[in-house]
């Protein structure tokens, strides 16, 4: 025997805010229901939607990857926030070691050469499921590399065990230009922002690294 779902009236006496406030009042290209004919609307969607678009136009100033991952969020959380794992998962960041300067550890970046410093530091808050990490190359001052991971149950999302992350870096102005050139390995050095145009490719490869190890350990099979 199945049990109807129940259907919760809204409190009685409550009384919603406006839909259109007045500050909203005549806000240009502000595209509502209140405001823009359904028609409208469709057709506005519709030119936005294209068969293509370039790279730029979808990771021109956001990359985010997104994977599912056959094990629990507490043990995907607890693998991120160990720094000692991007040894692991990463395709070039290593031996992170820890600083003088509180919380913040020093390793070594092998993607353009072997001798870059990458300094990092790990903020996670364990209710909320989010993991921050902060980074830069040659020095630990301003850590202006974020990215920035959620972890959600995927029994809330997708009705099964596990876990989906989704893992974002936004496009920082000093990709654009090393603001400490005489901190670099060597005065030939690429800068890492010369592979923003890899970026989702290589955090691709490594979210489904974070995958493949997390659901050797944790997953349904084991």
């Amino acid at each position: 025997m199945t049990t109807a779902p129940t259907h919760n009236d809204p409190t009685a006496g409550y009384t919603p805010p406006p839909a259109v406030p007045d500050d909203l009042e005549g806000v240009p290209g502000l595209l509502r229901w209140e405001t823009t004919p359904r028609e409208d609307a469709f057709a506005h969607a519709a030119k936005l939607t294209k068969d293509a678009f370039t790279y730029d136009e979808v990771y021109g100033e956001f990359v985010t990857v997104h994977q599912y991952i056959d094990a629990p969020p507490q043990a995907v959380y607890d693998y991120l926030t160990d720094e000692r794992n991007l040894n692991e998962y990463t395709y070039s960041t290593r031996d992170f070691a820890p600083t003088s300067a509180p919380g913040v550890y020093q390793g070594r970046d092998t993607l353009l050469d072997d001798e870059t410093k990458i300094f990092l530091r790990i903020d996670g808050n364990p209710d909320a499921l989010t993991v921050d990490m902060k980074c830069a190359w040659d020095q630990g001052e301003e850590l202006w590399m974020v990215y920035i991971h959620r972890i959600i149950s995927a029994e809330t999302v997708l009705g099964k065990r596990g876990s989906v992350v989704i893992w974002t870096n936004c496009h920082h102005p000093n990709y654009d230009k090393n603001p400490h050139p005489e901190l670099a390995s060597s005065p030939d050095r690429p800068w890492v922002g010369d592979t923003w145009g890899l970026f989702y490719a290589g955090h691709k490869i490594e979210i489904d690294n974070l995958k493949k190890i997390l659901e050797l350990r944790h997953g349904t099979a084991v």
